[in-house]
């Protein structure tokens, strides 16, 4: 399979499990069928559409509309599947893949705009993280840059790890698949193993 074809598909598959985890989160807080899918779109989108409104380019779900799609699917799949999907054990390593694909993404769209090491590491966890953000926001939930696991550090990893072999002269494809590895890797042993943060000592 091509990269350029792999990527894109990891891009949608994270598109819609996002969007599952928001709807799941809207059911969780007894919202009708409307709310559930607006709900869905906020971790779906919102990452990237902050990102392309900051960078000043098109927001990218204007001229693609199946990231739309599958954004409202993911939200009637919660509506009406969330008990199913909440036993689903797998759900959580799809939630890190997409996290991992968005950092990758959201990365290299900074990169090739032509912006600077900091920038391209700033939109990277951006795009994989803001979306989850405004949707724990919403839904009344502690948003998960407030949680003990690890989650946006496995953006960040990702990220500067892209940022680091761009702005080095490695080859986009190696940069990206370096980033979504790093950012999985992460990700993956914090859902295995009970990983943070250190925290201050009281």
């Amino acid at each position: 399979m091509p990269f350029d074809l792999f990527l894109e598909i990891a891009d949608r598959v994270g598109v819609f499990v996002f969007a599952l985890s928001g709807g799941i989160a809207a059911v969780r807080r007894d919202m009708d069928i409307f709310g559930v899918v607006v709900l869905a779109f906020l971790p779906a989108v919102g990452g990237g559409t902050l990102r392309d409104l900051i960078l000043d380019v098109p927001v990218f779900w204007l001229e693609d509309n199946l990231s739309l799609l599958l954004a409202g699917l993911g939200g009637i799949t919660a509506f009406f599947l969330h008990k199913t999907i909440e036993d689903f054990k797998p759900l959580r390593w799809a939630d890190a893949a997409g996290l991992a694909v968005f950092a990758a993404t959201g990365a290299a769209k900074a990169a090739e705009l032509g912006h600077s090491f900091a920038i391209v590491i700033v939109m990277g966890v951006m795009t994989a993280t803001v979306g989850g953000i405004v949707r724990d926001i919403v839904a009344g939930r502690e948003n998960l840059l407030m949680k003990e696991e690890i989650y946006a550090t496995a953006a960040l990893l990702g990220s500067t790890v892209f940022a680091g072999l761009y702005f080095t002269g490695f080859n986009d494809r190696i940069c990206l698949i370096a980033c979504i590895v790093s950012a999985f890797a992460l990700r993956g042993c914090a859902i295995i193993f009970p990983l943070s943060l250190p925290k201050a000592r009281q």
